[in-house]
C-alpha cells in the first residue's frame, strides 16, 4: 500500500516487512481487537484493519500520529490512533492480537533520545529498553489465546525477550528470522558494537526476529 512517510516519521522497512509477513500467518477473524504498538506510519495497523480487526494504533510522536492517521483515512480504514508512550494509553484494556516493531537498536546513549530520528531506534546500552517494558506489560492486556508479535534485532537479545515473556505466563518462540546488511546506524556504530562484543569484526549483516508469544486459553 502507499503510506505518506514524512521526515521524523520511521518508514517501513525489513523489520516491518518482516512482522508483516508473520501478521499474514495469524488467525485475524473479523471483529479481532488489536493494538498496534509504536506504530509509525500506521503500516501495520492498516495491515491488520484490512483484515476486518478493530485496530487501536499507540504511537509517542505526535507526528507519527498525524501520520497514521492520515493513512489511515487515505486508505478509507478505521484505525483509531492515539500518542503516548508504549502501552500506557491502553492500559486495563484487553486484546487478542498485539502488534510491536519498537526501537530496538543499541546505542552508546543510556536513555532515549527525546527528539530527531534517532527516538526510531535508539534504544540504551543494550537495545532492550522498549523491548523490555514490551514484554513486561503487553501480557497484562492479552485475552486469553491472544497473542504478541514483537520484532526485533538479535543484538537486542531475543533469548531475554523468551525468557521475560515465558516467564509472565505466555508461550513464546521465535516465529521468523531474516537477514539484511547492516544499514547506516550499525555501519556507523561498527567500532562500539564490536567493542560491546555485540557484532564480531568482520559481520556485516544484521538478523531480524520476529517472537510470538501466546497466552494459554
Amino acid at each position: 500500500m502507499t503510506l505518506l512517510t514524512p521526515p521524523g516519521v520511521y518508514t517501513p522497512q525489513a523489520d516491518t516487512a518482516l512482522l508483516a509477513e508473520a501478521l499474514r500467518d495469524e488467525a485475524v477473524p473479523p471483529g479481532a481487537q488489536v493494538l498496534d504498538v509504536g506504530t509509525g506510519t500506521g503500516a501495520l495497523a492498516l495491515a491488520a484493519a484490512r483484515r476486518g480487526a478493530r485496530v487501536t494504533a499507540v504511537d509517542i510522536s505526535w507526528l507519527a500520529v498525524l501520520t497514521a492517521r492520515l493513512n489511515a483515512r487515505l486508505a478509507g480504514l478505521p484505525v483509531r490512533v492515539v500518542r503516548g508512550n508504549l502501552l500506557a494509553p491502553v492500559a486495563g484494556q484487553a486484546y487478542d492480537l498485539i502488534l510491536s516493531n519498537p526501537p530496538y537498536v543499541p546505542a552508546r546513549a543510556a536513555t532515549p533520545p527525546r527528539h530527531g530520528a534517532a527516538r526510531a531506534w535508539d534504544a540504551g546500552h543494550d537495545g532492550r529498553l522498549f523491548v523490555r517494558r514490551i514484554c513486561r506489560e503487553a501480557p497484562r492486556l492479552l485475552r486469553p489465546g491472544g497473542v504478541l508479535l514483537l520484532v526485533h534485532s538479535a543484538l537486542s537479545g531475543p533469548e531475554a525477550s523468551l525468557r521475560e515473556l515465558r516467564s509472565a505466563g505466555l508461550k513464546a518462540a521465535v516465529a521468523a528470522r531474516g537477514f539484511i546488511p547492516f544499514g547506516p546506524v550499525l555501519r556507523a556504530r561498527r567500532a562500539w558494537l564490536d567493542a560491546q562484543g555485540l557484532i564480531e569484526e568482520t559481520e556485516t549483516t544484521e538478523e531480524l526476529v520476529v517472537i510470538r508469544a501466546e497466552r494459554p486459553v
